[in-house]
């Protein structure tokens, strides 16, 4: 799922990929942000990068 939201996928897109409810794709983001020990969806992203879990190629508008 957290490359899915690195990919600026919406809640709702993410779910219809996923083949699961809305609201459970926004308790799955919640609880990786509590477990990941970040603050909001912008930390995800950056633990990540960080992490290796996404490259990004600069020189590309979209990059995921």
């Amino acid at each position: 799922m957290l490359k899915l939201i690195c990919k600026q996928l919406t809640g709702p897109e993410i779910a219809q990929k996923l083949n699961l409810s809305p609201k459970t794709i926004e308790n799955y983001r919640y609880k990786l942000v509590e477990k990941l020990n970040v603050r909001n969806t912008a930390g995800l992203i950056i633990y990540a990068i960080q992490n290796g879990l996404v490259k990004i190629d600069l020189k590309k508008k979209s990059n995921w």
